[in-house]
């Protein structure tokens, strides 16, 4: 698609980065009953995947399948959903029980997440996915594409898309109310898991509840190492994470990217990092995405900030400049996480990783104030439908309600800009991306073309 023509403006509308932007699908519910039970196949069933299947169960679902590579996993699971068939691989449960699943919900670790939604939308099964969509840029595009040529309903899990305050923020600022965007920053206090290290040597004993061949997936083969990568220890290894971007940016980004209406970034830099290891994410860094003029709107730099301030070493932040109003809001501490959005009239705070409180500071004004006691945004109209309910969106859509507010048009767009950092930070610091977003191609690195699509493992590749 030519971004640069009025398709770039039908995108989006259709996607919910114009204000008002809702679009009618109508649902592919098994037999065309609507008013038969949604009936859902769960790949993922352990922490998120458990509140996901919770949540969905509660929209009046019925959940017929459930995998998970963990027997203990899914067999706590069961206990809920006792009727639920039981599988360890996903592409067995999906072709052995084809015509008896509407929908499909992954949550597993971030490398899964493309194979298992590729698959699972080829098959023509609505799709619910736990943020990152993806874990590479073309796998990003893929499912992309895939809701374009398809009517099936999408959601992905960054479920701040709901909230209140988060669509709230993309009206007042699309009115205009600190005028025309210049800057924008997003901090987080991830990792809260191990990263920035080695590979360990050797080897341990599998354990009989971990099916460690399926847990790889399409990752290359590797030793087990207890403690090391199952259960929660994966997010910061690059063969099977995303690090603190690919975790939080999907919530903390969102609404600064609808917003501001972000497109593709043209050049993307790791400009400040802890110590690059081969395989996995630094323990800290700053990232800066440069983007073109879009719809009327200046040329804007998004910096990143990511890092913990509890571990050993010192998280990067934003400078002083541009936090000081929210360190006095805050009664002198910077927030974990948080955004702060600079237009040419003002500015906005966006707290916590969902968006759901913000501030907003005109330049005339010393401090900030709560957005719903600011006289310059009471009188900007509500143009955006309000949430019935993240899963409930999904659900709602598969029986031919509207769009989810997270589809995949738009969340797939959002998870391949945020991807583009993870990139950069793996290409090292002071590495500058020039970026064709289009082509999925960087002009001038071409270490970084090469991690768009990941080196699959022998028989695990999309059939694309």
């Amino acid at each position: 698609m030519d971004f640069s023509s009025s398709n770039r403006r039908q995108f989006l509308k259709k996607s919910g980065l114009l204000a008002g932007g809702a679009l009618g699908m109508p649902g592919l519910v098994r037999g065309q009953n609507l008013n038969s039970k949604v009936q859902v196949a769960a790949i993922g069933v352990g922490g998120k995947g458990g509140s996901n299947i919770q949540s969905v169960a509660a929209c009046g679902a019925e959940f017929v399948g459930l995998c998970d590579v963990d027997s203990r996993t899914l067999a706590s699971a069961a206990k809920k959903f006792p009727d639920a068939a039981k599988y360890a691989d996903f592409r067995e449960m999906l072709t052995k029980m084809g015509d008896k699943i509407d929908a499909v919900i992954v949550s597993t670790p971030d490398h899964v997440h493309g194979v298992a939604g590729i698959m699972a939308m080829q098959m023509g099964k609505h799709l619910y996915c736990e943020k990152p969509l993806t874990q590479t840029v073309w796998e990003s595009r893929t499912m992309r594409n895939l809701t374009q040529q398809s009517k099936l309903a999408t959601q992905m899990g960054n479920q701040g898309s709901a909230a209140e305050g988060l669509r709230r923020s993309v009206e007042i600022i699309q009115s205009g109310v600190i005028g025309k965007p210049l800057e924008l920053h997003v901090w987080t206090n991830r990792p809260i898991w191990p990263q920035g290290l080695e590979r360990p040597e050797g080897s341990d004993p599998i354990p009989d509840h971990l099916n460690w061949d399926l847990f790889l997936g399409p990752a290359q083969n590797r030793p087990y190492k207890e403690g090391v990568y199952h259960t929660f220890k994966w997010r910061g290894w690059s063969d099977f994470g995303t690090g603190a971007l690919g975790d939080m940016a999907c919530h903390t980004v969102n609404m600064p990217f609808r917003a501001l209406k972000l497109g593709y970034p043209t050049r993307i830099e790791c400009e400040m990092a802890s110590r690059i290891f081969k395989e996995t994410y630094p323990l800290t860094s700053r990232v800066r995405f440069e983007f073109p003029e879009r719809d009327g709107l200046p040329p804007l730099k998004f910096w990143w900030y990511d890092g913990n301030p509890g571990s050993n070493f010192a998280p990067i932040r934003p400078k002083l400049s541009v936090v000081s109003e929210v360190i006095a809001l805050r009664g002198g501490e910077l927030p974990p996480s948080g955004a702060v959005i600079i237009g040419d009239k003002g500015k906005l705070f966006s707290q916590d990783d969902y968006g759901r409180e913000f501030y907003v500071k005109l330049n005339d004004e010393k401090e900030y104030t709560h957005a719903s006691k600011h006289e310059a945004c009471q009188g900007v109209p509500q143009t955006i439908p309000r949430s019935p309910g993240h899963h409930q969106e999904w659900v709602d859509m598969i029986k031919g309600g509207p769009a989810a507010y997270s589809n995949f048009e738009i969340a797939a767009y959002l998870n391949e800009v945020i991807l583009l950092g993870c990139l950069a930070q793996q290409i090292g610091e002071g590495q500058a991306i020039d970026w064709d977003g289009p082509a999925m191609r960087s002009t001038n690195n071409e270490a970084a073309t090469r991690l768009v699509k990941r080196n699959y493992r022998d028989g695990w590749a999309p059939k694309i």
